[in-house]
């Protein structure tokens, strides 16, 4: 865990990779005079308190809801190992998918619920603050950021790094979450100045309990096991997997090597979704924002990986051209644990 995260209880102040692609709110007074104007930050959305003390209680039934038993059940799947890809709150596919892995390794019935077994289960776990305060960095601001992220390759392939947009994207996908999630905790915070405390999902995530001997990529679940040798399931990860126009490979394969901060090289020569508006081999520098994020698990057939991605928020919910694209920080998970040799197999 980082040395700058404490926990809280209430508000703090103030290689060719050529197969895949892919205002603060303030409200016035009107009765205060011009030059004695009051400025009120709304509400926080709700308190680290209440999501760390958080019991069981039936999810909300709304799509887009956000619960304080959600928030923590998704941080203590991640610390275990099951991902729920980005942590936000809310209850979709990629959290009932967790909850069923985790629920299966953990001998629970198999639902894909947030049953109260389940939850007590994940709280036995000892373990710090699920919401915690982290105090913002020099580096954390000092960028450089980049203004906006182009969608097409060319554009992107003119920058020299294809870096974190925002002081707060980058602390976002830290702490694994989805930014929404982060500004709703901390309304009114300017994440641009060093020494402000901020709350943050805490999944304080340990390494893999063991090296990955085979890896399962279920292309109807849209999710990566990771098994020991042994045959304990070490990791579940949510995937973006191809499509029925661009499927994923079938059979079985093995790891080759495993590149961090990968270039990206977009060869329409190669591909057979090439773009009709790119004539020639392009390549875009590294960063989090690279199409194939931060790291790339090469595959031993050629042109395809297991890999990061730019948007987390997306992971399990699109489709890929071919390769599986997992969150940025699930992607290097994996990545620490596989070896050439490791064998993949797509179900």
């Amino acid at each position: 865990m980082n040395s700058r995260i404490w926990a809280v209880v209430t508000i703090s102040a103030g290689l060719g990779l050529s197969a895949c692609s892919d205002a603060d709110v303030r409200k016035a007074e009107p009765a205060a005079p011009a030059r004695m104007q009051r400025v009120e930050t709304p509400a926080p959305l709700f308190t680290a308190e209440a999501v760390n003390r958080a019991a069981w209680a039936p999810p909300p039934t709304e799509p887009e809801a956000v619960s304080p038993q959600l928030v923590k059940a998704q941080v203590l799947l991640d610390r275990a190992g099951f991902s729920p890809g980005v942590i936000d709150g809310r209850y979709g596919e990629n959290v009932r998918q967790a909850l069923a892995a985790y629920q299966e390794a953990r001998n629970l019935d198999e639902t894909g619920e947030l049953t109260p077994e389940t939850f007590a289960s994940l709280e036995q776990a000892a373990g710090p603050a699920v919401v915690a305060g982290y105090t913002l960095t020099a580096a954390d601001v000092a960028g450089p950021f980049i203004a906006a992220l182009p969608k097409e390759i060319p554009d992107q392939a003119m920058l020299p790094h294809l870096g974190y947009t925002s002081a707060a994207e980058l602390v976002a996908e830290r702490f694994h979450m989805d930014e929404d999630l982060l500004r709703a905790l901390n309304p009114g915070v300017d994440f641009r100045r060093a020494g402000v405390t901020v709350l943050v999902a805490n999944p304080a995530r340990p390494a893999l309990a063991a090296e990955v001997a085979r890896i399962e990529v279920d292309k109807d679940e849209k999710a990566v096991k990771a098994y020991a040798e042994d045959g304990r399931l070490l990791a579940f990860y949510p995937a973006t997997i191809g499509s029925a126009e661009q499927p994923s490979p079938s059979g079985a394969m093995t790891v080759t090597h495993v590149q961090r901060d990968p270039l990206y090289t977009y060869d329409p020569k190669k591909l057979d979704f090439a773009n009709d508006r790119i004539k020639r081999r392009t390549t875009v520098k590294p960063g989090p924002n690279n199409p194939v994020g931060l790291v790339w698990i090469d595959l031993s057939r050629p042109t395809y990986g297991i890999h990061g991605a730019p948007e987390p928020d997306v992971i399990g919910k699109t489709a890929s051209n071919g390769c599986v694209r997992l969150t940025n920080w699930d992607a290097l998970a994996l990545a620490a644990a596989v070896k050439p040799g490791v064998k993949v197999r797509f179900l």
